[in-house]
């Protein structure tokens, strides 16, 4: 037998060997103990920033494995350069680039780069530009240090008291990314749906009942199973149900509820399968943790999730999934990898450059943070990447969630790019601990 072709066999079998069954252990322990499933997704930051201050062991972030440095101007390397340090601001008025465009830059130094290059492996993120285009967009109106600092500054243990009490408490992915390398609602709707079906922007079709995919909540439906959607009447995000005619073709916009409304059902117990959460955005006064916003007041509304799940009666059968929609513009320094097309579907847009920029929604995002949180999965522990169900080890994305709830809640994958995602099932242990009442008070940055 040629030498490549035992490789080959090897190969094959330590695939087979990780790769998860719908069939297997892990998933009945998921469905032995998980009746209650709660998705509360923020607004906008990358692992390194919010993150970047944690010293749980295993996380790779600017406090264990930086500083991480970007130039201040990707043409002229004279212009010097900036690093990664402690210390970022409850609000950020200067909302970094987050657009399909901006991404590009901020990871290949380009608006445009070459689609074929990327697919190939021949050209790879550097993760250099995002001080460079925060200086484009704002050098007019403040100094590139503030600007800078903006952008790759990360906030401390202290300063995030309420994540980091979780962080030390719960189960924290080292390797998660958005879906997309875009803006808010694309994020949003390939959570629910596993693709953005084509929009690149956060343009009119999201508030114009726009969209005929299937998604988790009629999946849900359609299984026996109830849902809601707690909307925040400050607005900002979502309701993502309400994105879907299909919601109203069956009658269900009545599934879409004030947020108040969580924690009345919380305390009765009256929590259905699926709890998808939707803060305010954006702003002061909001609490999504847009940068525009404030983090202290983000930190709140998650300590006050965290505690009514806690003191109620199905915490024992919950989980909770904390997740962002994606980086916001935030300096992260893990290159975001490859990742099916979920559709054959692009985005176009025209650059700030005035070329046009196709997107093939071949690649995913930036780094993200995204907690577990559960009686029944391990303390302070962190997730690296994971088999998928071929048996590729490879990054956790939004569309993750998707993967898993469709073993919980017996669902197919709605396309390759779901189908690809890992699951986080292994995670649920087969015994439940003790886990914290309380959280610690999340309070305003004196700056």
């Amino acid at each position: 037998m040629r030498v490549s072709t035992l490789h080959s066999l090897l190969a094959l079998a330590v695939a087979a060997q990780a790769a998860p069954t719908r069939g297997g252990s892990e998933f009945a322990n998921l469905k032995a103990h998980i009746k209650n499933v709660v998705i509360l997704v923020m607004e906008n930051r990358s692992l390194d920033n919010l993150l970047g201050g944690q010293k749980l062991k295993g996380l790779d972030n600017p406090i264990q494995k930086g500083p991480f440095c970007n130039p201040y101007n990707l043409t002229n390397p004279a212009a010097g350069s900036v690093c990664s340090a402690a210390n970022d601001f409850d609000s950020i008025t200067d909302d970094p680039d987050h657009a399909v465009y901006g991404n590009n830059i901020e990871f290949y130094g380009t608006f445009t780069p070459d689609n074929n290059a990327i697919a190939s492996g021949h050209l790879t993120p550097t993760q250099k530009g995002f001080v460079h285009e925060q200086l484009r967009l704002y050098s007019s109106k403040a100094n590139r240090s503030t600007l800078a600092q903006q952008v790759m500054n990360y906030y401390t243990e202290e300063q995030v008291p309420v994540l980091t009490a979780l962080v030390k408490n719960f189960v924290t992915f080292n390797h998660w990314h958005s879906a997309i390398p875009g803006p808010t609602d694309p994020n949003r709707l390939a959570l629910v749906s596993g693709s953005s079906y084509g929009h690149g922007s956060n343009d009119a079709s999201f508030t114009a009942k726009g969209f005929n995919q299937k998604s988790i909540f009629q999946s849900l439906t359609e299984g026996g199973y109830h849902w809601r959607n707690y909307h925040d009447p400050a607005g900002g995000t979502g309701p993502e149900a309400s994105w879907f005619q299909w919601t109203y073709d069956a009658g269900l916009e009545g599934n879409v509820v004030d947020i108040s409304q969580f924690f009345v059902d919380a305390a009765a117990g009256n929590l259905t399968s699926l709890s998808f959460i939707n803060p305010s955005c954006c702003g002061v006064g909001t609490t999504s943790m847009h940068p525009s916003g404030l983090i202290s007041a983000g930190e709140a509304l998650i300590k006050q999730v965290y505690e009514a799940l806690r003191a109620g009666p199905q915490w024992e059968q919950t989980l909770f999934i904390l997740t962002f929609d994606e980086t916001g513009g935030f300096h992260d320094h893990v290159p975001p990898p490859l990742a099916p097309r979920p559709d054959d579907l692009t985005y176009t847009a025209k650059t700030p450059s005035g070329a046009n920029y196709t997107f093939p929604f071949n690649r995913l995002g930036g780094r993200i943070p995204t907690l577990l949180i559960s009686p029944w999965v391990s303390k302070g522990y962190v997730e690296q990447q994971h088999a998928n169900s071929a048996g590729q080890v490879v990054s956790y994305s939004a569309t993750s969630i998707l993967r898993t709830l469709g073993y919980l809640f017996d669902f197919e994958p709605y396309n390759p790019r779901v189908e690809w995602s890992p699951s986080f099932a292994h995670l649920i242990n087969s015994r439940a601990r003790n886990t914290p009442k309380k959280l610690p008070a999340a309070n305003p940055f004196k700056e």
